[in-house]
Formats: structure tokens, C-alpha cells, sequence
């Protein structure tokens, strides 16, 4: 089992930047495909950045070229570098992880994952 605490949300004006971070107790974090989602009121929740065990990764387009995910499995922590904000991107961002995954797939759907951690807000101010 693994507990997840995001941090790093925060409130800027679009165009900025903010790197969200992710650690994670335990110690087979390298183990875990990993996976970045935020969810936006009255909205389900979205796959924003995933990655396999073996650091590939997937962005969703929306915002591909300006999101980086990225892991330090040393630091047991999951990074999300988010530039060029909008204020779409305007949501609670959750990590995720998820057990027990083929080395160099990665997962996109959120009911692939076991493990949630208690999500970070991120405001986008136009």
C-alpha cells in the first residue's frame, strides 16, 4: 500500500507557471505506474500525465507541450511542471498509483488506480 500528499497548487495569472509535487510513502515507489488527473467542478475526472514504471509517458492533448511529468525514484516523488497555464487548466489536481504494472505500460483511466492522494487546487486567473 501507498499514501500519496500532493503539494504545490497554488492561485496565478494564466501564463504562469507552478510545478506540483507528489510523495509517496513506502518503499517500492519505483514499482507504481504513476499518473497525474484533475478534476474541475461538475466535471469527471480527467487524465492530465501519466508514466510507466519505466518513465514513458503520455500527456492528454490539452496539454501536451506545456505540462512535463516527470519522478525521482530516490525521493519517492512524482513531479507535474505546468507552464504556459490557461484557465482551463483551472482544477484539483490528483496523483495517483497504481500496483502491480507491466514495466513499460501506462495508464490513463482513472479506474486503473488504487491509490489517490487528496489532490492540490490549482486556480487560473485570466
Amino acid at each position: 500500500q501507498v499514501q500519496l500528499v500532493e503539494s504545490g497548487g497554488g492561485s496565478v495569472q494564466a501564463g504562469d507557471s507552478l510545478k506540483l509535487s507528489c510523495v509517496a510513502s513506502g518503499r517500492t515507489f519505483s514499482s507504481y505506474a504513476m499518473g497525474w488527473f484533475r478534476q474541475s467542478p461538475g466535471k469527471d475526472r480527467e487524465f492530465v500525465a501519466v508514466m510507466s514504471r519505466s518513465g514513458r509517458t503520455y500527456y492528454a492533448d490539452s496539454v501536451k507541450g506545456r505540462f512535463t511529468i516527470s519522478r525521482d525514484n530516490a525521493k519517492n516523488t512524482l513531479y507535474l511542471e505546468m507552464n504556459s497555464l490557461k484557465a482551463d487548466d483551472t482544477a484539483v489536481y490528483y496523483c495517483a498509483a497504481k500496483a502491480s504494472a507491466i514495466t513499460v505500460f501506462y495508464y490513463t483511466a482513472p479506474a486503473d488506480y488504487a491509490y489517490w492522494g487528496q489532490g492540490t487546487q490549482v486556480t487560473v486567473s485570466s
